[in-house]
């Protein structure tokens, strides 16, 4: 049998059966929770590398050595609250020297105190506890404005950036500074932003006027996410190959969850604005729904054709004693209702379905090697749950099914042609001369009407373009998200483009390149490993890296285009557009294109040490044992929770967008997605199956009768649209590919928004004219003080030295 190389995603490939390829199919249900972010603890331990764990002791001496020069026979727990805040304040008092050295040893023994001064403690909850408890007291003296500055300065400081120029190798030496800067920050906004019933009323105060200042300009800087997102594009343009991108893509991404709200919060304000606008509340909460679903058993891939795979002609079934037996089974085992586990007995793919996977994955290749040069479009097409058990069938559709408007008027326009012979163009409410079944169709879709946020927004943008005289000016709330949107609008191609190259690199199906950014500048030591164990702790910790930035990208483009579509619609469309010129949709697919599976479950963690563990014991012996003692969990939390917001993220780029659906159909994504479908959790597999749902009438009747599993899974799990011929291909959106005309449109109405929103020039020609003598010659000047001197000379030259001819005047007017 031949052998296929696998991406691992530490670098490197391993070679395994086609079996192993296809990943085990007795997967467990995976008792997963999809929430804003892990736990606490899980959430400040991948802030750290393994390679940094040294540093916590380093830190802690700065601190003892520090403490005991201002304090005498006391320990920082025994402290009076008044006591401490006097020592933090001594603190950053100290901060203010020009000695690098001397500025670095206070900020580490600022950063052991956020740390929660585990040298005091003898648990783990005693350090997250004290943590916090010095985060807040930390954020009350000021510590985090303290550290923006100097962070402006690391930022700025041009012979650190020479000097990891210079260097054949960048190491975790080079980023030292920033990292302790960095990890101070990170600390203070996980800490604050976590709420809990018993945190003092100071506390909550705090929390948000720390909310405030992250959102807002404070005294004319720009808020803190924008010099993040500055870091970034610093970083991938070469100019700063020390930055430590891990720990500034998680601060972005808190920073943006902070400020802005979580997947919860969102749901909130869309319920807000719907009310605002005067629309019907929503049928249901959707993270409720998604909540109670329950995973299906995946389909067998006995039946999983590849894209160019055909079912035999006639000619060899013909003269086959028990080929129409055969036949039946084979419908038969279709059926949703059978009890019969077929994927027990899997076969080994088709020579065709190899051809087809390969043929995906070159092109795939072919366009993600645009990405590490120039943002393009991809090149137009070739003209061209699965069975759940029977015995947890739930009552009724898990969703209530949604009609837009469009979908009312083209259902009349059908109907009209049909028995009338004309149609009355988008006009809903006359029913004349059609007959009563039609009637009682259109008072259904009614019923079940859905109008959105965007659909109001779009046509209240129209309403502006057509008459800005009439509509005056729009009020805009000065929101956080529509700060940032501002903030970010001008840089905003160059920030889509520097996540994806992140995301590329950090990817675990991406090879190796010498142009591709080097994303382990704040993991690799200055002296790499020279024993087998020292590596195997390098390898966990470079994988556990490269998924720890995963995560962070995936949840921060989700979030930034959920709270811009929430916002403005046409703020989401163009974070859409730019992040579908930089290729994002091959690079999902691309991340896909692995054994999933193993990726989920992969356990790329060493708990010993994992903060807040490493900080109460001592650190233990190097032993394969000890690298291999991790968690029994059955699956890694964060890369589990970066598939789904990879999954999410397609489908908001793709919905509704009939070119970026021929995208999927293009590269080839349907074999990918359905591999991903072998993972037992709902919420995944309903995402993967509503990207299937969308392409499935341009796959062929071939494709859809082979995976008749599938089909029947999207009917029970994805929303239904009433008239939506998904699986019958008779769509009227169903034409030829036209991607330039569909994104050139969705563009004008981009830029017509952005002008008149955000381009608006002072002297505008729409602006009022004062035409009343008096009121003009009455106006106040603001003259310079020695005017009135000169007033008389001024006269003279500019105005009775000056011929005026008035019957040129009289002719011009």
């Amino acid at each position: 049998e031949a052998e296929i190389p696998i991406p691992v995603y530490g670098g490197g490939n391993r070679t395994a059966g086609k079996q192993d390829w296809r990943g085990s199919v007795d997967c467990p249900t995976l008792e997963f929770e999809y929430g804003d972010a892990d736990g606490h603890a899980a959430e400040l331990s991948e802030l750290y590398s393994y390679t940094e764990n040294l540093e916590f002791t380093n830190n802690r001496r700065c601190f003892e050595e520090d403490f005991k020069t201002q304090v005498q026979g006391k320990e920082w727990l025994e402290l009076e609250e008044d006591a401490q805040k006097a020592y933090i304040m001594g603190l950053l008092d100290r901060l203010e020297v020009v000695s690098r050295e001397r500025r670095l040893k206070v900020a580490r023994a600022v950063l052991y105190l956020a740390q929660g001064t585990f040298g005091e403690c003898d648990s783990e909850v005693d350090v997250l506890h004290w943590s916090r408890y010095n985060c807040f007291l930390l954020y009350q003296m000021g510590t985090f404005s303290t550290f923006l500055e100097l962070l402006h300065m690391e930022i700025d400081n041009s012979q650190a950036c020479s000097s990891a120029l210079r260097k054949p190798a960048v190491s975790i030496a080079d980023s030292t500074e920033l990292r302790v800067l960095l990890s101070v920050m990170y600390l203070m906004v996980e800490n604050i932003r976590l709420e809990r019933e018993t945190d003092p009323c100071g506390w909550r105060t705090a929390r948000e006027t720390f909310r405030t200042e992250l959102s807002f300009s404070m005294h004319n800087e720009e808020p803190f996410a924008l010099l993040l997102f500055s870091m970034v594009t610093k970083f991938c343009s070469g100019l700063a190959p020390h930055f430590p991108i891990k720990k500034v893509l998680l601060l972005l991404w808190k920073v943006v969850m902070f400020t802005l709200g979580g997947f919860e919060h969102l749901q909130t304000l869309k319920v807000q604005k719907r009310a605002e606008l005067g629309l019907p509340p929503l049928a249901e909460d959707s993270i409720q729904v998604v909540k109670s679903m329950r995973a299906a058993s995946p389909p067998s891939y006995t039946l999983d054709l590849g894209e160019s795979q055909l079912a035999p002609p006639p000619s060899k079934l013909r003269g086959r004693r028990g080929s129409r037996r055969q036949l039946l089974t084979k419908q038969d085992s279709l059926d949703i209702y059978n009890e019969r586990d077929l994927f027990k007995t899997e076969e080994p793919a088709t020579e065709e379905e190899e051809e087809s996977a390969g043929d995906g994955e070159r092109t795939l290749d072919g366009e993600l090697d645009l990405l590490e040069q120039d943002p393009l479009v991809p090149p137009p097409p070739s003209e061209a749950p699965l069975s759940a058990e029977r015995v947890t069938f739930p009552k009724g559709l898990p969703w209530a099914p949604k009609v837009r408007q469009k979908d009312i008027e083209h259902f009349l326009e059908m109907s009209r042609n049909k028995f009338i012979g004309f149609t009355l163009g988008q006009g809903t409410d006359t029913l004349v001369g059609l007959p009563r079944p039609i009637h009682e169709s259109v008072k259904t879709l009614k019923q079940h009407k859905y109008i959105s946020i965007a659909d109001v927004q779009i046509k209240n943008e129209e309403e502006l373009e057509k008459c800005p005289m009439s509509l005056g000016e729009e009020v805009v709330p000065e929101t956080p998200c529509e700060i940032l949107y501002q903030g970010m609008l001008y840089s905003l191609p160059q920030y889509m483009i520097a996540l994806l190259k992140i995301l590329l690199a950090a990817a675990p199906t991406s090879k190796a390149k010498t142009d591709s950014i080097n994303i382990l500048a704040d993991v690799l030591p200055e002296e790499m490993p020279i024993t087998v164990l020292q590596s195997m702790k390098l390898g966990i910790d470079v994988n556990r890296h490269k998924e720890i930035i995963v995560k962070s990208i995936s949840t921060l483009l989700l979030l930034l285009l959920k709270h811009f579509k929430l916002n403005h619609i046409y703020q989401f469309e163009y974070v859409s557009q730019h992040l579908v010129f930089a290729n994002c949709i091959p690079l999902i697919l691309k991340f896909f294109n692995q054994n999933i599976l193993s990726y989920i479950t992969a356990k790329n963690s060493i708990s010993v040490l994992d903060y807040p563990c490493c900080t109460i014991q001592d650190l233990p012996e190097l032993t394969t044992e000890s690298l291999e003692a991790g968690d029994n969990s059955q699956f890694c939390w964060r890369n589990l929770f970066s598939c789904i917001n990879l999954l999410r993220l397609l489908n908001k780029l793709t919905k509704w967008k009939h070119s970026r659906t021929m995208m999927l159909v293009v590269f080839k994504s349907a074999p990918i997605l359905k591999r991903a479908l072998k993972v037992k959790q709902a919420m995944l597999q309903l995402y993967v199956l509503k990207l299937l749902k969308i392409q499935t009438k341009y796959l062929g009747r071939q494709w859809r009768k082979s995976n008749m599993k599938t089909m029947s899974a999207i009917y029970q799990k994805v929303r239904h649209r009433m008239n939506d011929d998904w699986a019958y291909g008779n769509d009227i959106d169903a034409r030829p590919w036209d991607f330039q005309a569909e994104e050139c449109t969705l563009r004008a109405n981009i830029e017509a928004f952005n002008s008149r929103r955000y381009d608006r020039p002072q002297d505008s020609e729409f602006s009022p004219v004062d035409n009343c003598l008096q009121s003009v010659l009455g106006q106040r000047l603001d003259l310079p003080e020695d005017f009135h001197y000169s007033y008389e000379l001024w006269l003279e030259r500019e105005v009775f030295s000056q011929p005026i001819c008035w019957e040129e005047l009289l002719q011009n007017h």
